[in-house]
C-alpha cells in the first residue's frame, strides 16, 4: 500500500508550531514596546540655543599722546570714577602755555582800557580847554567892541567882520578843546571796551578748550564694571579717540536667541520663560522677553516646495534674566526648551 507524501510528519508539525509561536511572541513584544512608548515617552521638545551677552563700552579720550601708566588689568573689577589710565601729551602742555599767555595779554590790555587815559593826558587836555575858553572870551569881547564902534562909524565894516570871524573861530576852538578833554576824561569808547572784553573772552575760551583736552589725561570708569580687554601697552602712542580698553557692565546682561518665526508665539515681548545655563550645572532661571526684531532677508529660511510651504524669517529675540547671575559670563551658551 502506497503512502501519502503530503501528510506532515510529527517533526515538521513541531517545527511549524515553534515558528508560529515565535512570530506571535515577536508581534506581542513589538506591540507592547509601541504601547509603552505611546503611553510613557514624550515627544522631544524644540530646543533653542542662545548666547549670553553684556553691555560693553570702549574707553577712549580726546587727547592724543603717550600712555604713561595703566592702573588696572584685564578681569579687574572697578567702580565708577576709578582712574584707569594716564595719557601725557607735551603738545597739549605747550598749547596750554600759549593759551594762558594770550589770556594774560588780553586781560592786561583790558585793564588798561578800563583804567582810562593817564592823569597827565587828562590834565593837559583840560589846560588846553581852559586856554581855548580864555581865547574865546577875549575874541568875544573884541567882537563886541568892534560891533559898537562899527555902529558909531568909528571902524570899518571889514574890521568888524574880522573880529566876528576871530570870535567864531575861538568858539569852535573852545568846543573842540572841550571835546578832547571829555574824551580824555571818559577814556576809551564803549566799542573799544566791548572789543577788548571780547578778546579776553576769546582767550579764556582757548584756555578752556585746552583744559578740556587735558581732562582726558586721566580716563576714569563711567560705571561699575569689569575690565574686559586692554589694547595698548604703556609707553605706546595713541591718537585722538583711540580705544584704550573695553569695560563690561556686568550688571546689564541678557541672552540673545535667533528664532524662526514659527516659534514666536511662545516668545512674545513681556512673556516670562525658563532658560537653562549648561556651564553653570544646567542652572535654570526665569527670564523675560524684552526685544524682538526681524533680522532681514539674509536670515530667511526659503521654502523647498513650490506649494504647501512658505519662506520663514528669522527673528532676534532678547531675554533678560529676572535675577542677577554673577557667574553668567558673556559668550556662555543658554538653552530654551519650547514647551509641548
Amino acid at each position: 500500500m502506497a503512502t501519502n507524501d503530503s501528510t506532515p510528519t510529527p517533526v515538521k508539525q513541531e517545527r511549524d508550531s515553534k515558528l508560529v509561536g515565535s512570530l506571535v511572541i515577536v508581534v506581542i513584544v513589538t506591540a507592547l514596546v509601541a504601547l509603552i512608548g505611546f503611553l510613557f515617552l514624550k515627544p522631544k521638545s524644540d530646543i533653542l540655543e542662545g548666547q549670553a551677552e553684556a553691555t560693553s563700552i570702549r574707553i577712549s579720550g580726546k587727547l592724543p599722546g603717550r600712555v604713561m601708566e595703566i592702573y588696572v588689568e584685564e578681569g579687574q573689577k572697578v567702580k565708577a570714577g576709578d582712574t584707569l589710565v594716564h595719557i601725557h601729551s607735551s603738545l597739549a602742555d605747550a598749547k596750554m602755555y600759549q593759551a594762558e599767555a594770550v589770556k594774560n595779554a588780553a586781560a592786561a590790555q583790558n585793564r588798561k582800557i578800563d583804567a582810562g587815559t593817564r592823569t597827565q593826558i587828562v590834565q593837559s587836555a583840560y589846560d588846553l580847554w581852559q586856554q581855548a575858553i580864555a581865547a574865546r572870551n577875549i575874541a568875544e569881547k573884541t567882537y563886541t567892541r568892534m560891533e559898537n564902534l562899527y555902529k558909531q562909524d568909528v571902524v570899518s565894516e571889514q574890521r568888524r567882520d574880522e573880529a566876528k570871524a576871530a570870535f567864531e573861530a575861538a568858539k569852535a576852538g573852545e568846543s573842540a578843546a572841550r571835546s578832547q578833554y571829555q574824551m580824555a576824561k571818559e577814556g576809551a569808547q564803549p566799542q573799544d571796551k566791548e572789543s577788548s572784553q571780547a578778546m579776553v573772552d576769546a582767550a579764556a575760551g582757548g584756555v578752556m578748550e585746552v583744559e578740556a583736552l587735558l581732562q582726558d589725561q586721566y580716563l576714569t570708569a563711567p560705571f561699575d564694571g569689569e575690565i574686559d580687554v586692554i589694547y595698548p601697552h604703556e609707553s605706546e602712542l595713541v591718537s585722538l579717540g583711540t580705544p584704550i580698553m573695553s569695560l563690561l557692565k556686568v550688571q546689564d546682561k541678557w541672552v540673545t536667541f535667533n528664532v524662526r518665526e514659527q516659534l514666536l508665539n511662545d516668545l512674545t515681548v513681556g512673556k516670562e520663560i525658563e532658560i537653562e545655563i549648561p556651564a553653570l550645572d544646567k542652572k535654570k532661571v526665569k527670564g523675560t522677553v524684552y526685544y524682538v526684531r526681524d533680522m532681514g532677508d539674509y536670515a530667511a529660511w526659503r521654502a523647498t516646495k513650490a506649494t504647501g510651504e512658505w519662506d520663514s524669517r528669522t527673528f532676534q529675540v532678547k531675554v533678560r534674566p529676572n535675577e542677577q547671575i554673577d557667574d553668567l559670563r558673556p559668550g556662555m551658551t543658554v538653552i530654551w526648551h519650547k514647551p509641548n
